[in-house]
Formats: structure tokens, sequence, C-alpha cells
């Protein structure tokens, strides 16, 4: 199989990860819970893993990592746990359902909302978002690069936006964390939410939230923490306070030796590899007849991502042809931005995205695109 859907998960991941995850479900505890030996080395596992995501996030203090299942839960924990009646949010159309459907909630909730529209390239400028503060602005939410099509975000400068009129940035990491070097501190970021089984290379059911000091942050659970047992309040300090119930201490583990190997690979050799692979990929299919490709491709530094549709094919048609007949792996549909795909006019035809990873090669980006010029005979 040739797997292009690793902006959904990354399939393979690095052998340390493999190991990590198997050494750890066969020796760790419940981390926090206890003195006896397995447990503790769970605590010092998790403690470690919050030290090089700090270190990798260019965070000043570990305790302000806090361990989710996803960007999913950590943005919800954000957005839920920073907004209120009366505040008013900054947000866009390229953003995913992770992001706009809790907006969406907090609106019905009384949270008044703005949505910036794109432009012709699916882009939207930090001047929008300037434009759009009022007096009653709280904050500013918005993804660091779109997964329908891959396009980036300036955050440092959006950040700088925020910070100057005292608003709470956060930022959807989802596509970004693992291949692009993030300063939450340079870039103002109040609030990261990250994934670990993306361009992170670590497993699925992990991921987290750095949260600026000064910033705070209700928590989405309350529960066993481990400690304070005789209080009636979940415990307040960070990061146990969005930490409620068991950890997945076995992910974290795992989580770990993917930063490791990211670390000791280089970020940047890893995200020149998927970026000259994607690339590969574009200038093969561009010359396609009917072939319609989505995103700004005027920068060279983008998500590697490609999503494209073949005339007016349905995207679910074209991506089966690719599964059934050359075992090609992609991802059709709406891909969670039913935004993004308005904007784009694909939101009844979907769009067919390829995604690629570290693990890709040159031979399957070749393989891909000789499938989709004989698809395009075929169907077009």
């Amino acid at each position: 199989m040739i797997y292009l859907d690793n902006a959904a998960t990354t399939i393979r991941k690095p052998d340390p990860v493999v190991e990590a995850v198997a050494g750890a479900m066969r020796s760790l505890g419940n981390a926090g819970r206890g003195v006896n030996h397995a447990s503790l080395k769970a605590s010092r596992n998790v403690f470690e893993v919050r030290e090089l995501l700090a270190a990798f996030f260019h965070g000043t203090d570990p305790s302000r990592i806090a361990f989710t299942a996803n960007s999913t839960e950590s943005l919800n924990i954000a957005i839920k746990g920073t907004l209120k009646k009366g505040d008013h949010v900054i947000s866009t159309v390229l953003e995913h359902n992770s992001v706009l459907r809790p907006l969406y909630e907090m609106e019905a909730k009384g949270v008044e909302l703005t949505l910036l529209p794109a432009d012709e390239y699916g882009m939207v400028e930090p001047e929008a978002f300037a434009k759009a503060i009022r007096k009653h602005t709280r904050a500013i939410i918005c993804t660091h690069g779109s997964n329908l099509t891959g396009n980036l975000l300036d955050i440092k400068a959006i950040g700088r936006i925020a910070a100057d009129h005292d608003l709470l940035f956060i930022v959807d990491a989802s596509q970004t964390a693992g291949i692009f070097d993030i300063d939450v501190e340079q870039m103002k970021i109040s609030i990261l939410c990250f994934t670990g089984h993306k361009s992170m290379l670590g497993p699925q059911g992990t991921g987290g939230l750095y949260v600026r000091e000064g910033v705070d942050v209700r928590p989405l659970l309350t529960g066993g923490s481990g400690i304070k047992t005789f209080q009636r309040e979940h415990p307040a300090d960070m990061p146990v306070a969005l930490e409620a119930g068991t950890q997945n201490g076995h992910g974290i583990a795992g989580l770990g030796a993917a930063v490791d190997f990211i670390n000791k690979t280089g970020m940047d050799v890893i995200r020149e590899r998927e970026l000259g692979l994607m690339w590969s990929f574009y200038r093969q299919v561009t010359d396609i007849d009917g072939l319609v490709v989505y995103g700004d491709f005027r920068w060279r530094l983008r998500c590697p991502i490609v999503t494209f549709n073949l005339g007016n094919c349905d995207s679910a048609l074209v991506g089966d042809a690719l599964s059934e007949n050359y075992d090609i792996s992609v991802r059709t549909g709406g891909h969670c931005a039913p935004l993004m795909h308005r904007a784009l006019g694909t939101a009844g035809q979907g769009a067919v995205r390829v995604s690629f990873s570290y693990y890709n090669t040159e031979e399957e980006v070749s393989r891909t695109a000789n499938a989709l010029k004989e698809l395009a005979e075929e169907l077009l």
C-alpha cells in the first residue's frame, strides 16, 4: 500500500516510538497514583516528556504542558475554558471542526464570533485580524496550517497583533507541530494545542496544550488527580488542573520517543524531505488536463499537502479508484473543514487530499502521479 493520508495520521512511526510504547506497556504503573516502583517510573516518564515538549515548543516551564488525547480535546479545553458570555472572538473559515464546533457552542452561550473570509488562494492575512478587533474582543483563535489546502498562516505576525491588544492567542498546531519550529514565546502564543499522531510521529491518543503563565483555563473535566484527595474542588495548579483521570502513560512514552527522534534527526531535515516529495508530486500532476489544485503554492513553505479534484468527478469516486485499482490511500470528502470547502466552491464535490510523511518515497510519488494521469484519461 502507498499511504498518502498522513495529514489524518502518520501510519508509520519511528522504531523507537514503537519500542517505547511496548516497553511502557510492560513496565509502567499509574503516574501520580502511589509510590510503588511502577507508579514512580510512570511519573518520572511523564515529567521527562513534559520537559521535552516544553523545550520543543520553546516554553519556559514544563508544568505549563498538559497532556490530552488529541488536538480536539486540547481545543475544547482552550476554547470552553477561556471564553464566556459577552466575549468577542476572532477566527477564520480555514478552521477544522475541532475549532468551529466548540466556537459554535460558545456562540450559542452568548459569545460573539467573527469568522474571517479567505482570499482566492485560501489565505487570511494578519491585517484582517487587526481590523476585526472590537472593544470586547477576548481572543484570536486560528490554525497554523490548513488541513485542507496546506496553507500556512503567519502566526508570528498574528501573535504580535494579539499581544499588542492584550488578547488571548490560541493556535491549532495539528498539522504543523513536528515539522515547523513553533516558539510560543516569540510568537506570543497564549495556548498552543497539538496532537501527537500526525507530524510529531507519535501514537494516536496523545496530544496536549501549552498554557502561558498567567493564562487561566477552566478545566473541561474534573475528578481524579492523585493529589488533594479530600478537597472538594479539582486542584487548580498546572498541569493537574487540566489532567483529570488516568493519563495515557504508554502513549506519552511513545510521544517522548517521537520528540527525541525529531530532535536527533533534525526538524529541518524532516520538513525538507516532506516538502521535497510534495513539490515533486505537485510538478508531476499540475499538467494533467482537468486537474484543479487548491491552495496557495506561491511560497515554498507550506504543509506537505496537495489537494485537488479531477474535473467534476466526485472526490470519493477518485479516492476509491486510487485505492481499489492502485492500492493508494488518500483522503476524500469534506476533511472536517466545511467553511473552507464552501469558500473553494467544493462543498458538494469534496476534494482529494494527498499528504506526505518523512517515510514516503519518490517512487511512491511517481506511481501516484501516473495513476492520476491514467484516471484522468479514463474519467474525463
